[in-house]
């Protein structure tokens, strides 16, 4: 469900962005998306589906509303969309894959890939 919904949302964000919406804080948002998650990681927090599914909506229209912002000119916007959600759904596939089929001993592995991940979102929230 989660995948579907950041996708969705994500799209919404870019159509948005295509149109020329700002979202306020929109770097802030996407900058603590990468602190959030990577701290849910690190700790092996998993959060009621309905809070996880909020986080996922909010951040996931930080993306979209900034990768539709950034359409390149003479794009096609429905092309670009598709590009960046197919790159978004590829890159979370290749993640749930590496978690989920990793023997149980690279657990700490993941647990340290957040922590990185949390220390890269602090780092672009500070900055």
């Amino acid at each position: 469900a989660l995948p579907l919904i950041f996708v969705a949302t994500m799209l919404l964000g870019g159509l948005a962005g295509f149109a020329g919406i700002e979202m306020p804080l929109m770097e802030t948002g996407i900058a603590g998306s990468v602190f959030a998650l990577g701290l849910l990681v690190a700790l092996a927090v998993r959060p009621p589906l309905p809070m996880a599914a909020l986080l996922t909506a909010l951040f996931a229209i930080s993306h979209g509303v900034a990768h539709g912002l950034e359409l390149p000119e003479l794009s096609s916007p429905w092309g670009y969309a598709t590009g960046f959600v197919l790159a978004t759904a590829a890159l979370h596939a290749a993640g749930y894959a590496a978690v989920r089929y990793l023997p149980q001993a690279a657990a700490p592995l993941v647990r340290i890939a957040g922590a990185a991940s949390a220390l890269t979102g602090a780092w672009l929230l500070a900055s």
